[in-house]
């Protein structure tokens, strides 16, 4: 066997694997991250009004992101949340990154060491008090508000923006915030 093989397969693998990780951070089609955007005016506490629901928030509720700076010029991510059957708070806390300049609302997000999912501010009010929020596809969809609800045409404007894209709105999880 020629002794390139191993070296070629080794070189191919990684290169998946680079792929795969870089794919993760996507926008889905179609969807345009908010640009001028003002990450000082982004940064504090969000709650979480609605979303697409998915395996790391199942059973969630008075569900929160914060988000700060951190020493090296990312953001760290705080999120919590109640698990209303286990009858227990749930916290993750990652870190986020631009994924081109900072005056453009696409980030990627990283709950788990170098593994990385898109995380893209699509619609966004001039006071930065509501927020859209899209992930990598269309199985991620997050609606945010800086207070416990939203008002109704807010929320009818970005359900709309979402449908618009190809999101099924029909299947967000609206999150109770009783506290």
């Amino acid at each position: 066997m020629n002794k390139r093989y191993p070296i070629l397969f080794l070189a191919l693998g990684v290169g998946v694997i680079a792929i795969n990780l870089i794919s993760c951070v996507s926008i889905p089609k179609g969807a345009i991250a908010v640009k001028p955007f003002k990450k000082d005016k982004y940064l504090g506490k969000w709650y979480e009004i609605a979303r697409m629901d998915f395996k790391f928030e199942k059973d969630l509720n008075n569900v929160t992101a914060t988000y700060s700076l951190n020493d090296d010029g990312s953001i760290k991510v705080d999120n919590r949340g109640y698990n209303y059957v286990k009858k227990e708070w749930k916290q993750s806390i990652g870190k986020a990154k631009f994924v081109n300049e900072s005056d453009e609302a696409r980030l990627k997000v990283s709950f788990f060491g170098p593994f990385y999912a898109g995380y893209n501010v699509i619609e966004i009010d001039t006071d930065y008090q509501y927020a859209l929020v899209a992930g990598n596809n269309l199985k991620y969809l997050w609606i945010l508000a800086r207070n416990k609800s939203i008002p109704e045409n807010i929320k009818q404007q970005y359900l709309e923006k979402a449908e618009s894209l190809g999101y099924d709105t029909n299947t967000m999880v609206w999150t109770k915030q009783d506290q």
